[in-house]
């Protein structure tokens, strides 16, 4: 289903996503610290992260008519940037996080991989 996307939808996609991360990191993941692991202050800087991305992605989504392809390798890149980074957040706090913890990472860096994937893609297709 996603691989019928236009890019202006792509676009859509990754910012609504960005505002779930957002909101899941900020509200949920830090209300409930015990349960999940991850201290508080990193949850707010991932979600803070996400508002960004969700921003510019939002904003492709509502500008960009013709010229798309740059920005969609752009927010391709920041997400890859961003799973990295949360990446390197689990390791350094591997011994604090529980198995709810690690699952919730593990399915966010691979759903937004797999947006990654796709964005690259369509960024990257040769149209006839």
């Amino acid at each position: 289903m996603l691989s019928k996307l236009s890019s202006r939808e792509l676009f859509l996609v990754d910012g609504v996503g960005a505002i779930v991360t957002a909101l899941l990191l900020s509200l949920l993941l830090a209300r409930y610290e015990s349960v999940f692991g991850m201290p508080v202050p990193v949850l707010y800087a991932l979600a803070e992260v996400a508002t960004g991305l969700a921003v510019y992605a939002l904003l492709c989504y509502k500008l960009l008519r013709n010229i798309w392809r740059p920005y969609l390798k752009g927010i391709a890149a920041m997400n890859t940037l961003y799973c990295f980074a949360t990446a390197l957040l689990v390791i350094k706090h591997y011994a604090s996080l529980t198995w709810l913890g690690m699952a919730y990472f593990i399915v966010e860096i691979g759903i937004i991989l797999t947006l990654v994937k796709l964005e690259l893609k369509m960024a990257n297709a040769v149209f006839r």
